[in-house]
């Protein structure tokens, strides 16, 4: 079976999990039409009025001429060809990056071009076999002097870690998909360009970059520029990546977006994870790991200062919630448990998954982030997707510019002074020994920090509850020795639909702690796997 970590480690991080994979098999095989790019002059408005006057034309998939046996490469040979660390773009100079090329083949057939920006000037990189490594059982041979119509993407590295070695921190392959790293991390979540009709009943597109321009750094340089041209059957795009690594590193994007068609659902700064279980549902798999997941819950801070986690559920139907809000500070798929001891995973190194947060920035307005949830049964599969889409609907002949940041990295307190949701359990709900037949469901949650520390057990604190499709039967609140505080209740569903709930802790009015948010389904706690 095809491995998340056999994926990545075969592939020195090269792609990012199945769910990657997947969406790369799916992706929408339209290209920006192939202009030659300008001699000199570049610039991010030039491109910009190319990928406007594109949307203006219809449509046109390209054909791309991939050679055998490129074409023909299949996992277990694709992960076999690695790029040449001494044939790195920039290898032989004292600049700060180095740009690695992702190989055609496999699923990675839908080639991009590569330009390096110097000064204004623009010039083409192009690679041949001889910057590729075929090790056994591939035969190099086979590969000499074949054409090379474009490359599957890059990666970029950088002294991350320590300052004698250079790490990959940032890499795009795949439709719009790509994923970074800040100190100390291995790759997991993945971002977009766009999402485009996810969750509906239409077809989903996988707009693709298809053209990147990245400006040669300096000597000194703390950050390096990236243009790129996005295409898909409704819309064209330009794009702006400033990435600069660090402890977070931090990519500051200007999206640019021309619609060809009305569009039902545009999903703007789109991340993509994994949750398979937790403490939440531990009880539905049988194994031996105490979690599983690049990503435990989805973070919203709002401008009014409220601070919303919703636990991400693995589901046994497919998924969806939304959440309704007006220019929101940030939202975020974190990762909060960091130590080998939450996970006991030697290969996969979960608690080293980064967090993603996108911060807003001006012109967002009004609209819902949408968090979908797929049900899942292997830690393979990319199966939550978080995007803002924007209240008003975007039509043909529109166009839409936003801006935003994305922190890649390990989060501290999150600069909040409200306690934190650290653990979320659920079981059968009633009292311990005696038998549950009217279907409770007990939810246990602890929180820890901010304003709860130095609360003794005395302390007037009060849980704020709220239900929907359900009813809180039983409930009971607690300070443990080590200063967590401990919310128990028993819930009875109204019917099979979801039941939605809400819980934050206050003292004589005030807001203690985060609010904390979960869907239950009847079902979602039965053995599937």
């Amino acid at each position: 079976m095809l491995s998340r970590r056999s994926v990545i480690g075969g592939m020195t991080g090269a792609l990012a999990s199945a769910g990657f994979v997947r969406s790369a098999q799916a992706q929408d095989a339209g290209a920006a039409q192939q202009a030659p790019a300008p001699a000199e002059g570049f610039s991010f408005d030039a491109l910009t009025a190319r990928m406007r006057d594109a949307a203006t034309r219809g449509y046109e998939p390209p054909a791309f001429d991939i050679p055998e046996p490129i074409r023909g490469l299949d996992y277990e040979g694709y992960k076999q060809v690695a790029f040449r660390p001494d044939h790195a773009v920039w290898g032989d100079t004292d600049l700060p990056f180095r740009l690695q090329a992702f190989h055609t083949g496999w699923l990675f057939n839908e080639p991009v071009r590569l330009f390096v920006v110097d000064d204004g000037a623009v010039q083409e990189l192009t690679f041949s076999g001889a910057d590729f490594e075929y090790r056994p059982p591939l035969d190099p041979a086979d590969f000499e002097g074949l054409p090379f119509p474009g490359v599957a993407g890059f990666r970029l590295h950088f002294p991350l870690n320590r300052p004698d070695v250079f790490d990959e921190v940032i890499a795009f392959q795949g439709a719009s998909y790509f994923r970074a790293v800040g100190y100390g991390n291995v790759y997991g979540i993945s971002a977009r360009g766009l999402a485009v009709n996810t969750a509906t009943g239409r077809e989903e597109e996988f707009p693709r970059f298809t053209e990147f321009y990245i400006e040669k750094p300096h000597p000194d340089s703390r950050s390096l520029m990236i243009y790129a041209t996005l295409e898909s059957r409704s819309l064209t795009g330009a794009y702006a990546f400033r990435v600069t690594p660090g402890i977070d590193t931090v990519t500051d994007v200007t999206a640019r977006l021309f619609f060809r068609a009305d569009v039902e659902r545009l999903g703007v700064a789109p991340m993509t994870s994994m949750f398979l279980f937790g403490e939440n549902n531990r009880a539905v798999f049988d194994d031996y790991r105490e979690r599983v997941h690049d990503s435990e819950g989805l973070r919203i801070v709002r401008r009014n200062g409220d601070e919303l986690w919703r636990h991400l559920s693995n589901p046994h139907v497919l998924a969806n919630s939304f959440f309704v809000e007006d220019q929101p500070v940030s939202f975020a798929l974190n990762q909060r448990h960091h130590a080998f001891e939450d996970y006991q995973d030697a290969e996969a190194h979960y608690e080293r998954r980064p967090s993603l947060r996108v911060e807003t920035g001006e012109g967002w307005g009004k609209g819902h982030i949408q968090l979908v949830e797929i049900p899942a049964d292997a830690d393979h599969m990319d199966n939550v997707v978080a995007f803002w889409t924007p209240e008003a609907r975007v039509t043909a002949g529109s166009e839409l510019a936003l801006g935003y940041r994305l922190v890649w990295g390990t989060p501290g307190s999150e600069d909040s002074s409200l306690a934190r949701a650290i653990a979320t359990r659920t079981g059968v709900g009633g009292p311990s020994g005696v038998r549950n037949d009217d279907g409770l469901r007990k939810f246990v949650i602890d929180y820890q920090g901010g304003m709860l520390r130095g609360l003794g057990p005395d302390a007037a604190v009060s849980p704020i509850t709220h239900i929907g499709g359900g009813e809180v039967k039983t409930s009971s609140l607690h300070r443990l020795a080590d200063g967590t505080w401990r919310y128990a209740f028993d819930v009875a569903p109204a019917g099979d639909g979801p039941v939605e709930l809400a819980v934050r802790l206050d003292m004589a009015g005030r807001r203690l702690t985060e609010t904390w948010l979960y869907q239950w389904r009847p079902g979602d706690e039965q053995r599937r796997f």
